[in-house]
C-alpha cells in the first residue's frame, strides 16, 4: 500500500528586501454580497516585503500595509496583493 502524504497548505513565505518599504497600489476582486457577481477593490500602502508563495508555477503575494485607500468597510489595515496586480509608486524607503 502506497502512503499518500498530504498538506494543509502549500503556502511557502519569503522576504524580499527590494521591496520593502515602497509604496505601492494593488486592485483586485471581491465577492458583492447577495450577487453572483464581483466588483473592483483598489488599495494603496507600504509594501513590508513579506510574500507568501502558492502552488506550482508559484502564485506570489505580497502584503500591503498602512493603507492610505482601501474599499469602503474595508476594516483592515493591511491586504495581500496578487503580485500581477500589484504596481508599485516609488522607491520609498532605503
Amino acid at each position: 500500500m502506497e502512503q499518500v502524504k498530504t498538506q494543509t497548505s502549500d503556502a511557502r513565505p519569503g522576504f524580499d528586501a527590494t521591496v520593502t518599504g515602497k509604496r505601492a497600489e494593488c486592485d483586485g476582486g471581491h465577492a458583492i454580497p447577495g450577487t453572483r457577481f464581483a466588483g473592483r477593490q483598489e488599495f494603496t500602502g507600504t509594501l513590508t516585503g513579506e510574500y507568501v508563495d502558492h502552488g506550482e508555477p508559484a502564485w506570489r503575494w505580497y502584503l500591503l500595509t498602512d493603507l492610505t485607500r482601501k474599499p469602503d468597510g474595508y476594516l483592515d489595515d493591511s491586504v495581500w496583493c496578487e503580485s500581477g496586480n500589484l504596481f508599485i509608486l516609488d522607491e520609498g524607503k532605503s
